[in-house]
């Protein structure tokens, strides 16, 4: 079920027995060949993922915009602060409580993980079932490379200019991390990129997100068993 097109009644014919998928990404800079609602898109499209997979979901309009400080040097990068979107998150979930069994999580924009991590620990102190998922793919990329290309080559081809793209620093993220925090994405990589789109396909974009998807399904499986 998408919930911004359901009538109270259908939601009220759940029983409180859904489980609600809110999808998190950002608008922020994806190098020049991606859209800046790359993490949205992907984090909608997981969501609905699973949403196929267990009838008892349902998808809430996605969280937008996130905490991306890190590319605050990229015009068109629209931010929130990690305190804020944690707020957000948690008056989300407490609105839930009537409705939905417990709320999961969908982050596609990894920034966003200091605000999760602290709306978890306050919902969970407030005895909300909340549970945060994080896409993340193995050998994956950081940030606009092969991954999210392929990603998006899968979901809208059309938004990709393969024009354009161009590897950018492809230095392991673990040794940027302290120059990424300190002085944010541009001074390490003009272009925005983090990795390399060279050799992203469709197909591969369909693989990863099917896998996305299928570790999604199973965190949640093991958090609600399916209704």
């Amino acid at each position: 079920m998408e919930l911004a097109g359901a009538t109270w009644p259908q939601v009220e014919a759940t029983g409180g027995r859904s489980v609600l998928a809110v999808p998190l990404g950002s608008l922020e800079q994806h190098g020049p060949h991606l859209p800046l609602d790359t993490d949205t898109r992907i984090a909608v499209a997981v969501a609905s993922g699973l949403a196929a997979r267990r009838q008892d979901v349902a998808v809430a309009p996605a969280v937008a915009y996130g905490a991306s400080g890190e590319h605050a040097g990229f015009p068109g990068t629209l931010l929130i602060a990690h305190d804020v979107l944690a707020q957000l998150l948690i008056e989300l979930v407490r609105s839930a409580r009537s409705s939905f069994v417990g709320v999961a999580l969908v982050s596609a924009h990894g920034g966003n993980e200091e605000a999760l991590a602290a709306a978890s620990r306050r919902c969970a102190a407030d005895g909300d079932d909340v549970l945060v998922w994080h896409a993340v793919t193995a050998g994956g990329d950081a940030h606009a490379g092969r991954t999210e290309t392929s990603l998006m080559l899968a979901l809208d081809p059309g938004s990709v200019r393969g024009e354009l793209a161009e590897p950018g620093c492809t230095e392991p993220l673990g040794t940027l991390l302290p120059r990424l925090r300190s002085e944010g994405v541009r001074p390490v990589s003009s272009n925005g990129v983090l990795g390399d789109p060279a050799g992203a396909s469709a197909e591969e974009g369909v693989a990863l997100l099917g896998a996305l998807v299928t570790d999604l399904t199973a965190a949640v499986d093991a958090r609600w068993s399916a209704r």
